[in-house]
């Protein structure tokens, strides 16, 4: 801001000198080369051939008066000049064209209103764009520190506005996010002590029947049979309580959220190759879109961008970098969408595996990643009422996006 300051103190400094320096060297001078000079010395040489002294033609002198001897000539006060013509004196009186003051304050307003301007301008700059945009650049440094309480303010700025919003709408889904994973902790923390205690019961019962057996106190058939079954019943509690467990761990651990809506085939397509056409030319990747025809899908269009940019990503992630392609084709009511990448060299007995949660192909070997890309491809299509599949034939990989046609 302070350098903004000195750019507004430059600008009126600029312009102070241009007033300066144009009101040193204006003058208000006649004409250059006084032409009414030229226009009396042809009025001499008519005179020295006899003529008469004519003022038709003349821009510049108005009058030629010949010197009668009493010397009235001399005394006039406007601008004139003195000629000696065959032994008389003429005088040629004259009214030279000048810019003047007229001209002066001309320059001069012109100067004061471009002036006046630049402050306009340069003070809307900074009311408009400069102050906001200060004030927004706190914003990304406290989201990085969990900083999330603070609303942003309300604008209605045309430049800023949908930032602001956006901004606050990803701090929103930021909070809401944490208190999800909050709450989901404190009910896996409640689980978890739930069970401890529960499995308690049973592995003591086990213990102690295991100890019995151990020093030999049961010598009946009928009372080891008895022991045996009890062992038998306590371990399938301890199965109930782990499968428990495991059902906890492997639900919807990520409550990914779909709106309904629609979108145009073409405009989804086209957010694709807005994002990854110049990214994959600097790449030296060939990408190539296949025609198709364009109708409206059913679908949260923001979460279809997702999972094609998901599916962008792999390809980009597990290809040769030769050629990424997207094809559509239709079957019944739907669009097939198809992200297809040379080099795949996952095994046909991984790629059932593929879409499951946090699982890794043998191909991933030195590239990060947590396998959940796929695993929220699968989830996303299956709530939007779609599907998605994959196959890898002759070293490419092939993955379908299934969406309704709206």
């Amino acid at each position: 801001m302070k350098t903004y300051r000195f750019l507004i103190i430059a600008a009126l400094a600029l312009f102070s000198g241009l007033f300066a320096v144009f009101n040193l060297l204006y003058d208000g001078s006649p004409e250059p080369g006084r032409p009414y000079v030229v226009e009396a010395e042809r009025l001499c040489l008519l005179i020295g051939q006899g003529g008469e002294p004519s003022l038709e033609g003349c821009e510049y002198v108005t009058a030629a008066t010949r010197d009668d001897g009493s010397g009235d000539i001399f005394s006039y006060s406007g601008e004139c000049l003195f000629r000696q013509v065959n032994g008389t004196v003429w005088r040629f009186d004259y009214k030279a064209k000048s810019g003047g003051s007229g001209g002066r304050l001309m320059i001069n307003l012109a100067l004061g209103a471009g002036a006046l301007l630049t402050l306009l301008v340069l003070l809307y700059i900074r009311r408009q764009i400069i102050k906001p945009f200060n004030e927004m650049s706190e914003v990304p440094y406290q989201l990085s520190r969990g900083n999330l309480a603070a609303p942003l303010k309300e604008s209605r700025s045309r430049y800023f506005g949908r930032y602001i919003w956006g901004t606050d709408m990803l701090r929103e889904s930021i909070e809401a996010q944490r208190e999800r994973e909050l709450e989901l902790q404190k009910d896996k923390q409640i689980l978890l002590l739930s069970i401890s205690h529960d499995i308690k019961t049973p592995l003591a019962a086990i213990k102690l029947y295991a100890n019995a057996l151990s020093r030999g106190l049961y010598k009946n058939e009928d009372k080891l049979k008895e022991v045996y079954e009890g062992i038998g019943i306590k371990a399938r509690e301890i199965e109930n309580y782990t499968a428990e467990l495991m059902r906890s761990a492997g639900g919807d651990f990520l409550a990914l959220e779909v709106k309904e809506g629609e979108i145009y085939l073409s405009d989804l397509i086209g957010r694709i190759r807005e994002h990854y056409a110049d990214r994959l030319a600097r790449l030296h990747t060939e990408f190539e879109i296949g025609k198709f025809g364009n109708c409206l899908i059913s679908c949260d269009p923001d979460r279809a961008a997702e999972v094609l940019q998901n599916l962008m990503e792999n390809a980009v992630k597990y290809g040769d970098g030769r050629r990424i392609s997207i094809t559509v084709d239709e079957e019944e009511d739907c669009k097939l969408i198809t992200v297809s990448n040379t080099g795949c060299t996952l095994p046909d007995e991984e790629t059932p595996h593929i879409f499951d949660s946090f699982w890794r192909g043998s191909n991933s070997s030195g590239k990060p990643g947590s396998g959940l890309g796929l695993y929220i491809c699968r989830q996303l299509m299956s709530k939007m009422n779609g599907d998605i599949f994959a196959r890898c034939e002759n070293g490419i990989m092939n993955i379908t996006a299934v969406f309704r046609m709206a």
